[in-house]
């Protein structure tokens, strides 16, 4: 039987340079020498774990969601792959867009209440077009090494914002996690489902391997209220079902949201509760990326480079 259906060729897009964007490079954080560190006592806790674990060389996986790139935090991320703490980097698709977009004009983030109205959010023709040439091309790959190789491919101007392009150059796991529908780039003419849906199920697979691989490691969620916590609880079964002792293990989810401790909140079910009732400790913390990250980033490198 014929559907109906919209036909996506028909979209109109925009130069991004048109773009008012609110996130420019100049907000983004580089150094936490001097950063008032968060005096929370289950953080400190935490802090305490993943320092264990770094210095044990133990699978550190960190997850994220869209306002991580936002507050301007990719660079502390950044400097924590380098450093061999953080060994996977996961991500939802609004991740990688700001993250590409910050390598390609080093701003990214626009003003969606007005663009909503005219039907241009989401309509930067030059986003569209090259992320999905990147997964288009290179989908077997998986989606995060797509997106990083070409942004050093084609030597983005703001690269050194990018965590997928770092990630890349570094040879460190960096996953992007979508559904169909829930990002800008599934909105042009130039995205394939079929492309799309193979990229991310091969980044699925890569993210299961180290999630494997994370007896007595760490599992940090900031922000991904929906996607990470959904696809962290699927990896982790799968681990346990093909044998692995993916425990005891420490997790965090670190959100704003008020009623963390409730039940029916996902990332407290699929992050914090479940995953470690066979040893370990999950942790809730209610508190901003801008606190979190930098209080997090400080810690962990005054531990590291004490003597």
């Amino acid at each position: 039987m014929e559907r109906a259906m919209i036909d996506l060729s028909k979209i109109k897009t925009y130069p991004i340079a048109e773009r008012h964007n609110l996130v420019k490079r100049s907000d983004f954080i580089a150094d936490t020498r001097d950063f008032p560190v968060w005096q929370n006592r289950q953080f400190l806790q935490l802090a305490k774990r993943v320092i264990q674990a770094a210095k044990a060389k133990k699978q550190i996986i960190v997850m994220m969601g869209g306002h991580v790139v936002k507050s301007g935090l990719s660079l502390l991320v950044i400097d924590l792959v380098k450093r061999g703490v953080i060994t996977h980097l996961a991500m939802n698709g609004a991740v990688s867009i700001h993250d590409f977009e910050m390598a390609l004009i080093g701003e990214t983030s626009e003003y969606v209440p007005r663009s909503i109205e005219d039907g241009s959010f989401g309509m930067a023709e030059e986003t569209g077009r090259f992320m999905n040439e990147a997964i288009n091309r290179y989908a077997e790959e998986g989606m995060g090494y797509a997106i990083g190789r070409w942004i050093v491919e084609h030597d983005l101007p703001y690269q050194q914002y990018s965590i997928l392009a770092n990630a890349y150059r570094l040879g460190v796991p960096a996953t992007v996690h979508v559904a169909i529908g829930t990002d800008i780039i599934h909105q042009h003419p130039t995205c394939d489902g079929a492309r799309t849906g193979i990229a991310t199920y091969t980044d699925f697979k890569i993210f299961c391997h180290s999630v494997a691989q994370m007896k007595e490691g760490c599992y940090l969620n900031f922000g991904s209220a929906v996607i990470g916590p959904e696809v962290f609880l699927k990896a982790l079964s799968i681990a346990r079902n093909l044998g692995y002792q993916v425990h005891p293990i420490t997790t965090a989810n670190f959100d704003i949201r008020r009623g963390l401790n409730d039940y029916f909140y996902r990332p407290s079910k699929n992050i914090v509760q479940r995953p470690t009732s066979l040893g370990g400790r999950g942790f809730n913390l209610r508190v901003d990326h801008k606190v979190s990250i930098p209080s997090l980033h400080r810690l962990i490198v005054e531990a590291l480079e004490a003597k």
